[in-house]
């Protein structure tokens, strides 16, 4: 897509709550379907880089957590919320366009 986004999953593919492993431009890309909003972070944790992709989905909190240690994770805005992670992932943003989800990447 000319605007920078590029179509990553469908709407179908991604239960609310839960998250998929995406990858936009060779990046690894968690994608995360939380109370009908969708968000994308770098599938990264900064505490020690375990894959975000692969920790539990809290809808109400709008947070993704670490399978490893717990750290949790702003699904808006990539911020730690809780330790062991003090630093935060990157955001991207996500368009919805009928039933395709599209992100672009952040460069941080």
């Amino acid at each position: 897509m000319s605007d920078g986004f590029q179509c990553v999953a469908s709407t179908n593919d991604v239960a609310d709550p839960g998250s998929m492993l995406v990858e936009v431009d060779d990046r690894l890309v968690v994608l995360i379907h939380a109370a009908g909003h969708w968000y994308a972070l770098d599938d990264v944790c900064t505490h020690d880089g375990g894959p975000l992709s692969e920790g539990p989905v809290d809808a109400e909190q709008a947070t993704i957590a670490c399978p490893r240690h717990g750290a949790k994770f702003d699904a808006k805005t990539g911020a730690a919320v809780s330790m062991p992670a003090t630093h935060a992932t990157v955001a991207h943003e996500v368009k919805v366009d009928g039933d395709q989800v599209s992100v672009r990447l952040i460069d941080n």
